[in-house]
């Protein structure tokens, strides 16, 4: 039996955490990894008997976290104007007090030097995540960046990331863990996705019931790939291959001027009807198991792959970029013999060698088909499960709660 995030914790000797209270900020709660993470976390802290407090701008995903037993704190945590941080950090260490805070963690570089500020006024312990492959091309840049190093426990989501804090900041290598993003296995599931779900997704985006579906599930930015699978797209029809339809599926967030590109794109591959744009998808587990297969064609490195897990976890074939961590999450040859393969694998930048794998998937019969979809879901269990993410934060935080107590510190 799978453990939930509470009795991981628990079965660690781990209960410090019950009554604390722990305040992650972020600049908002939009749609994103750090976001989600950001409500799983605070989940995971209420279901131990801990306080989450969430300091943020606002988003979408407010109400989720506050369904979910998260206290949203309204609080300027986007700003990235000097003079409002140097204030942001007064005011954050007067909420750190006020809400007897034990534990500050920081999602993201802006804020997470307002929490490092607060965090050495009240001697409070400072937790960082890094979510991304961080530009830094200067030593201001680097400078800048480093704040998410400075933590006194430095979580990294992927061995990649991991590798790119200790070149850049060595000095943060012992303080670094390795926490894969943990996907919800209960709702990423075959079994928990009715026909329902998916004909209305299918009809949504206006799909014949015959034909079949690659999705590219991603935010409209270039370096998500989705020009590589518009052309790898046209291969394909150039192939005779003419009863799929490929779906875009991501907010634009105000990309006005790539999402003219893409449409500029599609058109001038003949492919209007073939390939479509279609927004923002809340219910992923219902395009999933629509898809035929998933497509995450990143032409530069991700600190993660969500998207990849959460395909695997439903039993969706998946082709990923040799780019970054995404490679980390699927189990593929060199790596693997093929008969262990849960993904593909392919060079970025590369759409004849999507359209081949592409092609290669299309033809899989069903028996194959179950194999493959067995076989990643039990990967996906085994080693990205959002239990086992959520216990070793906060057995994280437990640890630092436990050294604060050793070396004489009084709980607020």
């Amino acid at each position: 039996m799978r453990q939930t995030a509470r009795s991981a914790f628990e079965t660690g000797g781990r209960t410090i955490l019950a009554g604390r209270t722990v305040l992650q900020i972020i600049p908002r709660l939009g749609a994103g990894g750090a976001e989600r993470t950001t409500i799983d976390i605070a989940a995971a802290l209420a279901e131990a008997g801990a306080r989450p407090l969430v300091a943020c701008e606002g988003g979408r995903l407010i109400s989720e976290l506050q369904a979910k037993g998260g206290v949203w704190i309204p609080f300027p945590a986007a700003t990235k104007n000097p003079l409002k941080m140097a204030l942001n950090v007064r005011r954050l260490a007067e909420i750190v007090t006020e809400e007897h805070v034990d534990i500050l963690h920081a999602r993201s570089r802006a804020p997470a030097w307002v929490a490092l500020g607060a965090a050495r006024r009240t001697q409070t312990p400072f937790v960082t995540t890094y979510h991304g492959a961080y530009a830094g091309g200067s030593k201001l840049k680097l400078l800048y960046n480093s704040v998410m190093a400075r933590g006194d426990v430095v979580i990294a989501n992927s061995a990649y990331t991991a590798g790119l804090i200790a070149n850049a900041y060595n000095f943060a290598r012992e303080r670094t863990a390795i926490i894969h993003r943990g996907a919800d296995l209960r709702h990423f599931s075959r079994a928990a996705v009715d026909t329902a779900r998916v004909q209305k997704m299918r009809k949504s985006w206006k799909v014949a019931p015959e034909e079949r579906v690659v999705l590219l599930a991603a935010r409209l930015t270039a370096w998500k790939g989705q020009k590589v699978l518009i052309e790898a797209a046209r291969l394909l029809i150039e192939r005779g291959v003419t009863d799929v339809r490929f779906i875009l599926a991501g907010d634009d967030q105000g990309r006005t001027g790539y999402v003219r590109e893409l449409d500029a794109a599609i058109e001038k591959a003949g492919l209007q009807g073939i390939v479509m744009r279609v927004g923002h998808v809340a219910d992923m587990p219902a395009a999933l198991a629509a898809a035929t297969a998933l497509a995450v064609p990143s032409t530069e490195p991700e600190a993660f792959g969500r998207s990849a897990v959460e395909a695997q976890a439903m039993g969706t074939p998946v082709v990923v970029t040799e780019l970054g961590a995404v490679p980390e999450t699927v189990l593929s040859p060199p790596r693997v013999p093929g008969d262990q393969r849960t993904g593909w694998t392919i060079p970025p930048n590369d759409p004849q060698a999507l359209a081949d794998t592409l092609e290669a998937i299309l033809a899989m019969g069903a028996a194959a088909r179950d194999a493959l979809a067995e076989r990643a879901r039990a990967h996906v269990e085994d080693a990205f499960g959002l239990e086992k993410m959520c216990g070793r934060t906060l057995e994280i935080y437990a640890r630092l709660l436990e050294h604060a107590g050793q070396n004489g510190a009084v709980s607020r």
